[in-house]
């Protein structure tokens, strides 16, 4: 018998197409029932149930009940950093609608990391933070430089505060769509929760993608210096 923990059971969960396209679809980091995920992955509900009980076996998937419902949501951050690292060196779909082109344009754009921005938004934002001397990169974690802390308090954030949080700081994800790392971990998700709160973006509905307000384009140019 092996020693290594077993990653042929991972990868069997990954291995069927209905449960990575469910993975996916939780990727924007919010809850969904088992109704939602059969639907975005276009099978019945009966059989996305039987699914998701496999992917919370697996720790995959954490689910929560609130009265008669159950919500599932992706067990945690390494999990989303783990299915981002698949997306990177996967094959891209098939197109085969304008559907499907005009929300895959979407996604490379801006999108959720779990709960984070990702997609050509947030790889443009990673370096005009490193541009400005905000953040440096070393081994695969961004450091906040003096310079940095001051503009991320100006800007509002409280980074005591997203220190204390019981997880990475601010962490390299690579993404899959751009090739290059964007800003991840609590700083990261405190800017996007940021962004949010300033009307700078807004979800897109259905899938994780993200849409820049006028507000965000003028933000976006007068703070981070860049052009969405």
């Amino acid at each position: 018998m092996g020693i290594n923990p077993n990653m042929a059971e991972i990868a069997s969960l990954l291995g069927e197409t209905s449960r990575a396209t469910m993975l996916a679809s939780m990727m924007d980091g919010r809850f969904h029932t088992a109704s939602e995920l059969a639907y975005m992955a276009a099978i019945k509900p009966q059989t996305a149930s039987f699914h998701l009980a496999k992917l919370v076996e697996g720790n995959l998937v954490s689910v929560e009940k609130q009265g008669r419902h159950r919500y599932f949501q992706l067990a945690g951050e390494e999990i989303a950093q783990l299915l981002e690292s698949f997306l990177a060196i996967s094959p891209p779909p098939e197109v085969r609608s304008l559907k499907q082109s005009s929300q895959m344009k979407l996604l490379q754009d801006a999108r959720t990391c779990y709960d984070h921005l990702a997609g050509k938004l947030g790889v443009q934002l990673t370096e005009s933070l490193l541009n400005a001397s905000y953040l440096k990169l070393e081994e695969k974690q961004f450091l906040i430089t003096a310079e940095g802390a001051q503009f991320f308090a100006d800007f509002g954030l409280d980074l005591d505060d997203l220190k204390r949080k019981r997880r990475s700081f601010s962490h390299a994800c690579l993404d899959w769509s751009e090739r290059r790392y964007h800003l991840a971990g609590a700083l990261g998700q405190g800017m996007m929760t940021h962004f949010l709160s300033l009307g700078w973006v807004t979800r897109v509905p259905a899938i994780r993608a993200i849409k820049v307000t006028e507000k965000g384009r003028a933000g976006f140019k007068e703070v981070f210096k860049f052009e969405v």
